[in-house]
């Protein structure tokens, strides 16, 4: 039998330009009844820009809620009803200034499951291009390329933090050692 909860009700308890709130009641597969704060969220898109060489380009951006400066995958939120390929290949151009001629789907990728409706979509992309950067204007971000094997050890010892950048260079590294690229 699969889990599940019931929503009862649900009320708004705070609407911003990123995201929703609710406080919504539930009931439970025991009968019982609880309460689920919720932020709701319309999602994102990470994209992997891959070179011939075997390096990547990642972006240093500094994160106000962690306080320090991040590595991590280009990425960015979907504006409502936004397709999120045309948003993935968007922020490869905004923030490392490229496109490409091939793209490979890495996935969906939930970030915080516990309390947010949040799904980032990421892709690798290939056949690269240098074209323009063009960030928004609240953004500062230094795009650098690493290879592959050095983002992986990035990963695995804790320099790398953020989840959809964890998730995007292990899925590409396990794509590249099964010989798929």
């Amino acid at each position: 039998m699969a889990h599940t909860e019931e929503k009862l009700s649900g009320e708004e308890i705070f609407h911003g330009r990123i995201f929703t709130v609710t406080n919504d009641k539930v009931r439970l597969e025991n009968g019982h009844t609880s309460t689920r704060e919720v932020v709701h969220h319309h999602g994102g898109a990470c994209i992997l820009p891959l070179f011939d060489d075997g390096t990547i380009c990642m972006v240093r951006q500094y994160r106000y809620p962690m306080q320090q400066e991040l590595w991590e995958l280009p990425a960015g939120k979907l504006e409502p009803g936004e397709d999120p390929f045309d948003a993935a290949k968007r922020e490869l151009e905004e923030e490392c200034g490229l496109t490409a001629d091939k793209y490979i789907p890495l996935g969906e990728f939930y970030p915080t499951v516990g309390y947010c409706t949040e799904i980032i979509y990421t892709w690798a992309a290939m056949d690269l291009h240098q074209t323009h950067m063009h960030p928004d204007d609240d953004e500062f971000i230094t795009p650098e390329r690493i290879p592959l094997e050095q983002a992986v050890a990035m990963v695995m010892d804790g320099r790398i933090k953020d989840g959809k950048t964890i998730a995007g260079v292990l899925k590409l590294q396990r794509l590249k050692d099964s010989g798929a690229l």
